[in-house]
């Protein structure tokens, strides 16, 4: 029998422990081991309730978040957190820093005050405490449900979320037409379901169009596990790269610009987030701000970016897709695409696309994956020529620009 991934929740508001605590026990094969009102106690309590993860606020009495992690960090605390975080600006200023001190990934809380519905951030909550949960939990030797078992609730639950609105409107309808007998003509909700674990495929076989060439720019996409996994790449990038760097990783708006100045301070490229029409940089990385998606022009003059808010693609804006197609079709084989950690398949079908056009490509290896999601999809189809464990990964990409200049 799978054992629980256990959560421990750490709010001064009890409103929002309860909140918090609601969506945990709501879903199966997740569950509260342990509640804390500050940073203090949720130590205290860390040695009892051995938590796989920890859902952490930031402004707390007594110890807050940032004091949390710094101590955590101090007595050597393996635990993932993740933080809950407000949109404004000073949020994202500090959501940063309790990244940079070892946080894994953060979530945005909703507008307006404690009392807010988290409903709107419950899905994205499940799939951040279950990807970094898992990997904890595996790692200590738990039997745990992997992260696909929670992704098919979190689908189901959109379903369901469906039909309770077309049930809504039948039952308005009827009421309208004054019939009274309305129970049996509506559609049952299902509330049970069974869960296997999808079996591996054979990777297909691309066969490019054309040789690899020259590598020109390198492009890589990423997701769920993303915020440590590219300070892991860019701490240790080549400082004498030529290329120029173009990175989707799905974070909210107001978030990417603080992102980029936390990884400049780390990589000895320089690191910015991306311009609408600015014109692109050899040894330069740019990350495609929130909420838009990014894309290249390749020019004689000079390749520059271009931001849109075109539909979202695969669920996500920016899309690593929306990039990926922009390098398969402007730099056809003179490109790297880099496919890392996510959930989903964000990236998978146009790194496919770049690999048919004779580009280089690599994704990032299971074991290393926080969630072996993006890069398993790629793999399957055919897009990965070589998978990479994340520590190899800024020299694979350094020797292969190095060797494709």
């Amino acid at each position: 029998m799978k054992e629980d991934i256990s959560v421990l929740v750490c709010d001064d508001s009890a409103l929002m422990r309860n909140l918090i605590s609601r969506i945990i026990e709501n879903t199966q094969g997740l569950s509260v081991c342990a509640k804390a009102m500050n940073g203090q106690i949720a130590l205290e309590r860390i040695e009892d309730s051995k938590p796989d993860v920890i859902v952490l606020d930031i402004e707390m009495p007594v110890m807050n978040g940032i004091e949390f992690l710094k101590e955590r960090k101090k007595r050597h605390i393996d635990v993932p957190v993740i933080i809950l975080s407000s949109i404004a600006t000073e949020g994202a200023t500090v959501t940063m820093e309790a990244l940079e001190l070892g946080a894994s990934d953060f979530l945005t809380k909703p507008n307006g005050s404690v009392t807010a519905d988290l409903s709107s951030v419950a899905d994205r909550l499940v799939e951040l405490l279950s990807s970094y949960g898992f990997s904890y939990a595996a790692l200590h030797g738990k039997d745990v449900y992997e992260p696909d078992f929670f992704v098919r609730q979190i689908k189901l639950r959109e379903a369901e979320r469906f039909v309770l609105e077309q049930k809504k409107e039948k039952i308005e309808a009827l009421h309208e037409q004054n019939v009274d007998s309305i129970t049996d003509k509506l559609v049952p909700i299902q509330k049970k379901f069974e869960w296997n674990p999808p079996e591996k495929k054979e990777p297909s076989v691309i066969v490019p169009v054309r040789n690899p060439g020259k590598i020109e720019i390198i492009a890589i996409g990423i997701s769920t596990g993303g915020p440590n996994a590219l300070r892991e790449v860019f701490k240790f990038i080549d400082p004498h790269l030529k290329q120029p760097i173009v990175v989707v990783q799905h974070m909210p708006a107001g978030f990417t610009k603080e992102f980029a100045m936390s990884l400049d301070k780390i990589c000895p490229l320089k690191v910015q987030e991306a311009v609408d029409g600015q014109q692109i940089e050899g040894g330069n990385v740019y990350i495609a701000p929130g909420n838009y998606h990014m894309t290249v022009e390749r020019k004689l003059s000079g390749s520059c970016i271009h931001l849109s808010q075109e539909p979202q693609r695969n669920g996500h804006r920016p899309s690593a897709d929306a990039l990926f197609e922009s390098i398969a079709n402007g730099f056809k084989n003179n490109a790297l695409g880099v496919i890392m950690t996510g959930m989903g398949r964000d990236g998978a079908s146009q790194l496919a696309a770049m690999r048919t056009q004779g580009a280089w490509t690599i994704g990032q290896d299971e074991k290393s994956s926080i969630v072996y999601g993006m890069p398993k999809v790629a793999y399957e189809l055919g897009a990965v020529q070589e998978q990479i464990s994340l520590d190899k990964m800024a020299d694979e990409i350094s020797s292969l620009a190095r060797e494709h200049l």
